[in-house]
Order: C-alpha cells, then sequence, then structure tokens
C-alpha cells in the first residue's frame, strides 16, 4: 500500500525460563557424529564452553583436550586435560556449572586416537523461554526502557502509531475477545499520541462485530473522543504469506497495517493535506463483512471509517474522520495537516534559537514562515484565492512585548486555512419544461 521508514517496539510476552539449557559437542572425525552432551545446572543465559587442544600424547592413544566454561565473557571453570574416556566423570564430579555425558563407548573404538572433539567456542543453547500474560501496562512500556508504547517518545519523526497485534495479547482461551484490553490499551495509544501531539494513533475495530455493534462499542463503551486518533472498521481478509497450501491460504487480518500504508501512499503521491480515504486497500481480498450505504451513513457520523467493497473498483477506504467530537478536527488530513507544519516550522526555525531578540530576528521568522506557508498555498493544502486569504504569519512587537523578551521567549502567530475534504458531493437534479 506504501510505506516508509518504521519503528517497530516489542512488548515482552516471554520470560526465561529456569529449566537448563543444551549443548551438542562435534567431533573431528564426523563418523563420531556428536559424542558429548553438555547440560547447564540451572539457565543457561549466557554460558559457553571452549575447547581446545591438550597436552601432547603418543601415537594411537586417546588426544586430550581443555574444557573451559564461560559466563558473559568470564571464565568461570576449567579442565585441563581430559579425554573422551574421562571427562564425563570429571567434569561431573567438580562442575557446579555444567554436566557431561558421553555417548559413545570409547573402550570399544578400533582407533582411540580418532576420539578427538573438535575445538572452538560453543553457546550452550538456553531453554525456551516460557510464555507470560500480557497485560494493558506492558503495552504502554516505559521511555526509560524503550520498550512499549511509550518507547516511541524519543522518535520525533513519527507520524503514526500502530498496535496490529493486540488481537493476540486480547484473545482469552476460549477465542473470545477481552474488550476490556482492547480498550485499555487504544486508550494508553491515544493518550501517548495526545501528549507527543505530533502523531495520530490508527485504531482497529474489534473483530467480530456487525454494524450495530461496533456502533454500540464506539458509542457506549469506548466512548473515545480525540482529535489524534482515527478508528477502522471491518477487518480485511488477505493472503496467509505464512503457508503455501490451500490450508489457511486466507487469513482476516486488522486493518491498521493496511491503513497505515495508504496514509504513507496518499502522503507521497498527493501530499499529507489529502484526506486518506477513497483509496484502494492494495492486498485486501475481502472485507469482513460488506458495509451497506445505510450503515455507512450511521457509521460514519461518529468517526467510525468503513473499508467498503466497490466492485470492478476495489476495496477502498471510505471514510477519513478522526474521533473528535470538536469539529474543527473532524478530519484525519487536517489534523495531520496541522502536525506536519508544526514540526517543519519548528525544524525550520531552529536558526533563530540564542539570536538577539529584535525587530530583525522577527522580520526574519515573518518570511521564513510566510515562504514555507506560500508553498503550501500553491500546492494546494491551504484554502484561499489568495495567499492573505490562506494564511497569516504575525511576529511584531506586539506578540513579544518586553516581558516575554526578558524570559527568552520569541512568539510567532500563525494561522493558516486548511483545505477540507468534499465527503459528500450533491447534485440537485430537476424537471423543466420547455418554453417557446
Amino acid at each position: 500500500n506504501g510505506g516508509g521508514m518504521a519503528y517497530i517496539v516489542r512488548v515482552q510476552h516471554r520470560e526465561p525460563s529456569q529449566e537448563p539449557g543444551h549443548l551438542a559437542l562435534p567431533a573431528v572425525d564426523r563418523a563420531l557424529g556428536q559424542p558429548i552432551e553438555i547440560s547447564s545446572v540451572g539457565p543457561a543465559d549466557g554460558l559457553t564452553v571452549l575447547i581446545d587442544g591438550g597436552s601432547e600424547v603418543d601415537e594411537g592413544e586417546m588426544p586430550l583436550f581443555n574444557l573451559l566454561v564461560e559466563r558473559d565473557g568470564e571464565e568461570i571453570e576449567t579442565y585441563a586435560d581430559v579425554s573422551l574416556s574421562d571427562v564425563e566423570s570429571v567434569v561431573n564430579g567438580g562442575s557446579q556449572t555444567v554436566q557431561v555425558s558421553v555417548s559413545i563407548d570409547t573402550s570399544s573404538l578400533e582407533d582411540p586416537s580418532l576420539a578427538q572433539v573438535k575445538a572452538g567456542s560453543y553457546a550452550v543453547t538456553p531453554a525456551e523461554p516460557l510464555p507470560v500474560e500480557v497485560r494493558p501496562k506492558d503495552f504502554v512500556g516505559s521511555e526509560s526502557d524503550r520498550v512499549g508504547i511509550n518507547g516511541l517518545v524519543i522518535a520525533d519523526e513519527v507520524t503514526m502509531v500502530i498496535v496490529p497485534d493486540l488481537i493476540t495479547a486480547a484473545t482469552k482461551e476460549d477465542g473470545s475477545i477481552d474488550l476490556g484490553m482492547w480498550k485499555a490499551v487504544q486508550t494508553a495509544l491515544i493518550t501517548h499520541c495526545e501528549l507527543q501531539a505530533n502523531r495520530l494513533a490508527v485504531l482497529d475495530a474489534p473483530p467480530g462485530m456487525n454494524p450495530q455493534q461496533i456502533k454500540e462499542w464506539r458509542s457506549d463503551i469506548a466512548m473515545y473522543d480525540s482529535a489524534f486518533a482515527a478508528f477502522y472498521y471491518p477487518w480485511i481478509k488477505v493472503d496467509n504469506p505464512l503457508t503455501s497450501g490451500p490450508a489457511d491460504a486466507e487469513i482476516m487480518v486488522p486493518p491498521s497495517g493496511h491503513i497505515a500504508g495508504v496514509w504513507s501512499r496518499v502522503d507521497d503521491t498527493r501530499g499529507v493535506w489529502k484526506a486518506p480515504a477513497n483509496e484502494v486497500v492494495r492486498g485486501a481480498l475481502s472485507t469482513e463483512l460488506d458495509i451497506t450505504k445505510g450503515e455507512q451513513s450511521l457509521l460514519n457520523p461518529i468517526g467510525i471509517n468503513c473499508i467498503r467493497p466497490f466492485g470492478t473498483r476495489g476495496i477502498r477506504v471510505w471514510g477519513a474522520r478522526t474521533l473528535a467530537s470538536d469539529t474543527d478536527w473532524t478530519y484525519v488530513n487536517v489534523r495531520r495537516l496541522f502536525n506536519m507544519i508544526e514540526t517543519a516550522i519548528m525544524e525550520g526555525t531552529q536558526f533563530a534559537v540564542f539570536e538577539p531578540n529584535d525587530q530583525k530576528l522577527w522580520a526574519g521568522l515573518s518570511r521564513t514562515i510566510s515562504s514555507f506557508l506560500r508553498g503550501l498555498w500553491r500546492d494546494g493544502a491551504l484554502f484561499g484565492a489568495t495567499a492573505d486569504q490562506a494564511f497569516f504569519v504575525k511576529c511584531d512587537a506586539e506578540t513579544n512585548p518586553p516581558d516575554s523578551i526578558d524570559q527568552g521567549k520569541v512568539v510567532v502567530e500563525v494561522g493558516i486555512a486548511p483545505v477540507k475534504p468534499a465527503e459528500f458531493v450533491i447534485f440537485r437534479i430537476s424537471q423543466f419544461k420547455q418554453t417557446a
């Protein structure tokens, strides 16, 4: 559908197992396979076994080797000049870290000199981590630890945030959806976007709901009210990339990932000021259910952006509303246009920091910002027959009184008239009689 650079923040859903880890050491002679099995005593995190050559032996005798055990790069145990015939008893009799098992009968070897362990450094494979319950606060995460939703605080260039894998954590053992978790995580996502004030949350509707149920969910249960979030319904069916056979060849997925791609595609081809709607959802085979025109008229006004099939025109996004009750921020493209302009102005006026706060600086800021906004107006991002109708920039003694200057502030007032989408195209058709 489109896209760009993405930050992926994982939510911790497994914890290290306390079961022992395992390692098989190979022999130099491939015919002997892996004659030594090593198991850790307790967890194997950071555990490594090093094998190197031991002292010289007479011809025909079993080779000696040194076995060293390290944890996180620090040597903790050393067993020098052991062989396949005695390494098990030597290590198991003294080690508090590993246990050794030799899988071949060394006394039956025709040529003991071939019983040589291959030198090298071998990491002990830890036991598989154990699944843990994921709670809403795990999704919220921490800015300082760079985990969860709040781990994205440091990424200033992020413009949209999605949690497409919420379904995994919110699905109960009986297959039903934990709607309490669904709401809690989405509320946290909205809060994050509102605090950052430079990005929007793309929210997925819970699966399996018909239009009446999703209307009740939106209005009576979720009750979101934010200019920094948009809500999409229903789920879409796509090819399953993890299967190559007929079984499970198609799966239902939450729409947020595809919608994020549509937003990015519209940004690149038309501009952030274009509503990301009436756009084909590439890769969508069908929708969870078909939304009728009547259902659309009920869902769209409450901020539910529908994804609908339109025959030969494909499956399209048919809504571009935020979840805001404030009509100034009804549309996704208006909110994102303001976000883009605010970010661009802040980045483009960094030259003003620590400059003398006087008329020269005020004039320079006015010129820089006006030039930027004039370019947007010419591109069609701002509404107005003239530039004066489309925006204004004010930076003078009135916006910067002595008290403000004494506090080290320079204040610029900027007003813009955004272009809003033609959500309804209305034709008035009447019948008239011809007269002579």
